[in-house]
Order: C-alpha cells, then sequence, then structure tokens
C-alpha cells in the first residue's frame, strides 16, 4: 500500500483501484476533473466508459453492479449531473443493486451560498440511498471511500453516494490505501433451520418466492436442487427471473406485475410462503393484498432476507430469518435429503399446470403474433444471453411468453423506471462482451436514453435492441382507457423510424411488421457484428397480452393488466 504524497484526485482513483473497481462509467465535469487524471495514471487498471447522459450512466453502472455482485461504479458531475443520475440511484436502492455514485462538488469555502451548481446531496439523496457522505479532507479519502463499499455490500445492498469537494482533490496528502474488508456473511442459525424445515413438513400448499439479488450461480443451482428434491413449487418476484431456471416442472411463474391471474389464485391459497431474499415489496404481494399483515390469516410465511428491519416490516413472519442469501444457501446445502416424498405433489403440478396455460400463445388479430414470435425467439438464443428489459406494458409479454434457463441473466428495474434497458444493455455488455445482450423497450422508453447507444460505438460492444413500437404510453393508455374509456389525452407518441435512428450511427437496423420476420432479423443483427436496433411494430389495439382497448373501454375499470 502506497504512502507517498499523492492529490485527492490520484488517491480517489487509488481508492477505486483498492476496492476491486475494474468498470467505471461517467459523464466528465469540471469538478472533479483531478479524480478523471487520476483515472487517466489507472487506465491499465479501470475500463473507463464515457456516457452522453447521466442516467445513462448510473444505469450502465448499476447493471454491472446487478450481474457481477460488486459495486456498479458511476461518476457524474455536481448539480445537473447529479440530478441527472438520480434516477439510477432510485433504481439500484429499490433493486438491491450494490453500487457507488462520486458526484464532483464545489469548493467546499464556498458551501452555502448557493454557488454555481451547489446542492446539498445529503438532503437531495438522503432518502433514496443507503448512505450519503462528503469528502472535504483529503487525508480521509481512503476511510471514506472504503466504508462506502462496505455499505453498498452489506446487508440489504443498494447504493452510496459519495461527493467530493474540487479543491479537496488538488491537496497532496500522504495515507496509505484501505482494501475491502473481510466479513462474513449472516448465517442462519442451525435452530432457525430446523423450525423452518418443520413448518414446511407441517405444509400442504407451499410455494416458494425468490428475489432480490447478488445470488451466485451457485446460490442458484443449490435452491433449485433444494426444491426439486422436495417438489417445491417456484414463483420468481418482479424482474427476477434469471433467479430459477423457468423451464423446469416446478416453476410457478412470476409474481409481479402483471402476473397471471391463476398464479396469484394460487398464491392465495398456499398456506406457507418460503419467501427467499425477496422482500414481498407492493408488486410481489400485488399491492399488499396476497396475505395478511398481521400473519393470522391461513397463510404461513418463512422469510429469509439480510437485514433485520425488513422481517415483519410489512407481513408478520411465522418466522423470520436474518440470513444473506448466499450464505443461506450454503446452509441449505448441508441439510439432508427429504426421507418420504412431499405430500404437495399434486398441487406443485398444479400450480406448473396453470403456468403452461398462461404461456401458451393466444391467435391475436393483426399480421404479428408477438408471443409466437417470442417463443420462437428464444429457441434460438444462447444459453448465457442476458436481457435488460425497461418499464411498460410491453414488458408483459416476455414475462407471460418467454422461459429464461439457469445461466441466462434478466434486468430490470422493479421500481419501473423508463429509459433503463439500452444504457443497461451496454453496461451488460461491456461488462461481459463475450455475451449475447438483448434489450428489451417499448418506444416510449427508447426515446428517453435511446441516444446512449452511441455510447456502445465508442465502447466497441454490440448489444441488440428489440424496439416495441405500438405509438403510445402504452400502460398510461391502459390505464386511462379503464378509467376514463375513449378520452385519450397525452399518451399518443410520435416517433422516428428506429431502424434508420440506428443505421444513422452506422449501426445495424431491422423493421419487423409481421410472423416469422423476427427471426431473421435477429440473426442478421448478430451477423452484422454492430450494435443493432430491431423495430417491431406491434398492433396498437392490442394494449396488453390479455386485453383490447375495446376490452378496456367496454368494462371501463379492472384490476391491473
Amino acid at each position: 500500500m502506497s504512502t507517498a504524497t499523492r492529490t485527492g484526485g490520484q488517491l480517489l482513483a487509488d481508492a477505486l483501484v483498492a476496492q476491486g473497481v475494474t468498470h467505471a462509467f461517467c459523464v466528465p465535469g469540471e469538478s472533479y476533473l483531478d479524480l478523471l487524471d487520476g483515472l487517466y495514471a489507472n487506465a491499465d487498471k479501470i475500463d473507463l466508459t464515457t456516457c452522453r447522459f447521466e442516467a445513462g450512466a448510473v444505469n450502465m453502472a448499476e447493471a454491472h453492479g446487478k450481474l457481477t455482485g460488486r459495486p456498479g461504479v458511476a461518476l457524474v458531475t455536481r448539480g445537473p449531473g447529479a440530478c441527472h443520475a438520480a434516477i439510477g440511484v432510485h433504481v439500484a436502492m429499490q433493486d438491491s443493486t450494490p453500487m457507488v455514485l462520486i458526484v464532483g462538488q464545489i469548493p467546499f469555502a464556498e458551501t452555502d451560498r448557493e454557488s454555481f451548481q451547489e446542492v446539498d446531496y445529503r438532503r437531495m439523496f438522503g432518502s433514496v440511498a443507503k448512505w450519503v457522505t462528503q469528502i472535504d479532507d483529503a487525508a480521509r479519502i481512503p476511510e471514506l471511500m472504503a466504508h462506502a463499499f462496505d455499505v453498498a455490500t452489506s446487508g440489504r445492498p443498494g447504493p452510496v453516494v459519495v461527493a467530493i469537494s474540487e479543491e479537496m482533490q488538488k491537496v497532496r496528502v500522504a495515507v496509505p490505501d484501505i482494501g475491502p474488508a473481510r466479513v462474513s456473511a449472516a448465517y442462519p442459525s442451525p435452530a432457525a433451520l430446523e423450525e423452518m424445515i418443520a413448518l414446511l413438513d407441517a405444509a400442504e400448499r407451499p410455494l416458494v418466492v425468490l428475489g432480490g439479488s447478488r445470488w451466485t450461480q451457485a446460490t442458484r443451482r443449490i435452491i433449485r436442487d433444494f426444491c426439486a428434491a422436495r417438489d417445491l413449487p417456484v414463483a420468481v418476484g418482479f424482474r427476477r427471473q434469471s433467479l430459477f431456471d423457468c423451464t423446469l416442472p416446478n416453476y410457478a411463474g412470476d409474481l409481479g406485475v402483471g402476473a397471471d391471474a391463476g398464479l396469484v389464485a394460487k398464491a392465495k391459497q398456499a398456506d406457507l410462503i418460503l419467501a427467499l431474499g425477496t422482500r414481498i415489496g407492493e408488486p410481489v404481494s400485488q399491492g399488499y393484498t396476497l396475505f395478511d399483515m398481521a400473519g393470522q390469516g391461513s397463510t404461513k410465511i418463512v422469510h429469509v432476507y439480510p437485514d433485520q428491519a425488513e422481517i415483519g416490516r410489512v407481513y408478520r413472519p411465522a418466522l423470520g430469518i436474518t440470513a444473506e442469501i448466499n450464505a443461506f444457501a450454503e446452509a441449505l446445502a448441508k441439510l439432508p435429503a427429504p426421507a418420504t416424498a412431499p405430500r404437495w405433489s399434486a398441487w406443485t403440478r398444479d400450480v406448473h399446470a396453470a403456468r403452461l396455460k398462461q404461456a401458451e400463445a393466444p391467435d391475436y388479430a393483426g399480421p404479428l403474433n408477438l408471443a409466437r414470435e417470442l417463443q420462437a425467439l428464444e429457441k434460438i438464443l444462447p444459453t448465457d444471453t442476458i436481457f435488460t428489459c425497461d418499464a411498460g406494458n410491453f414488458a408483459t409479454w416476455p414475462n407471460r411468453f418467454m422461459h429464461l434457463t439457469e445461466q441466462q441473466e434478466f434486468l430490470g428495474p422493479t421500481n419501473g423506471a423508463m429509459g433503463y434497458a439500452v444504457p443497461s444493455a451496454i453496461g451488460a455488455k461491456i461488462s461481459f462482451p463475450g455475451r449475447t445482450v438483448i434489450g428489451l423497450v417499448g418506444d416510449g422508453g427508447f426515446l428517453m436514453t435511446g441516444q446512449e447507444i452511441a455510447t456502445a460505438f465508442q465502447a466497441g460492444v454490440a448489444p441488440i435492441v428489440l424496439v416495441f413500437n405500438n405509438g403510445m404510453y402504452g400502460t398510461i393508455r391502459m390505464y386511462q382507457e379503464r378509467a376514463y374509456p375513449g378520452r385519450v389525452s397525452g399518451t399518443q407518441l410520435t416517433n422516428p423510424d428506429f431502424s434508420k435512428f440506428i443505421e444513422s450511427f452506422g449501426g445495424h437496423g431491422e423493421l419487423v411488421v409481421k410472423d416469422g420476420e423476427l427471426i431473421p432479423a435477429f440473426q442478421r443483427a448478430v451477423a452484422s457484428g454492430k450494435p443493432a436496433v430491431i423495430e417491431i411494430r406491434t398492433n396498437p389495439e392490442q394494449i396488453t397480452n390479455r386485453a383490447t382497448i375495446a376490452d378496456l373501454r367496454a368494462l371501463g375499470s379492472g384490476p391491473k393488466h
């Protein structure tokens, strides 16, 4: 560890190296020129990606954090830069993604004068980040940066914001670097595991619900084997499809926004919920309607979560286990196999049959049956494909009709943020250039951050983006038609030719309008070796995968999706 005299900017860059950072995403600013100079000196250790918009940079970092389990790092300038980056902090908080956002700050001697671009970041980010700090003393850089990474990864993972004042970066000090802390993960007690198994043995209709972040591949395999050995039906939480092999005969479906009514009914019938890693938040609980909050209903809950404060926050469990998910899986792996066949196998088959039924592609009106096209696409994809998904009604189509396998990844914002898919696809491809990365986005979401495709060209990576174009903000139009049938206001969109948009950058563009066109278009996009956009023009009348606009107008109101 170096104790030579270094500037604050060099110390900050060296602190990132000391914490094992390999990638960082930025929009440059004059407020952190010295840190940028420090990163220049560490260019062989940290791959710095220059982005076009701060929200894009932070979403790229968030995708890196989701995929690696290590904090994604983004760097933005003060004032407007930090405000633009705020959406990515909110995504990381609600998705429990480890992330460190470094924000340039005004000279600390000018504090409280409303100086140029001055913002109090402790107040601004206080409710959407795990921790917010500001470094004004260069000698404290190693200490505070090490703590930032510790907080981002401990307990329930999440984002940390570090403001760095401008002149502090120029001060020279002699302090040693500090590496990552060695911390043992929270491990479940043997007594808690015994009680969990006893509750499971007494159940008639159990259901496992998976969620959370930082699952390793080994943990996924252990949870899969534990559930298979006991023939347990397994549902995944909102946008957590990659936590379980969706092709297995005990897969129950995704329990989130747009969940199948059959799965929701089964969840209400279950007498035991094993909630592993999920907060059991609003989307998973279907607006907090699935279970009795006081824990006095017919459904018992075993809640395994790394943060004690989340257990019982909304639902009082029969058993709460404070444990980091990978440590919990390690303990599960040591349990003996069940001695007898479970009594609920018929229940599991029934739950899985409901999933298979809802995944059958109906006959939709129009030249393009999106369900069948997506199911044809999944058959030709590599087994380690990474999907990134935006918010919007279009997202319920792959959720319902596609099945991820064990090595595939699915990244999506559980806070419903539009504009996520394109930058996160680029961040994923930069993090794992050898894997196929597919971004799924609506026409509204694409034009929020679609310009970030320029970053893919600059970084030399080639994600493939599928743009589902129905000429409207579809989710809002759906609610509008339910509440105010026929009174369309503020939801219509005028769009460019998306295939021409990508071609203007020198990329590969395709247009799909009817059955049989998606697979050849995708294969040509892959063969091009370029960043690609495939515009899929969908029937605007088919507002969801279960209802048309005419259906909604006839109903006037109804349940979500």
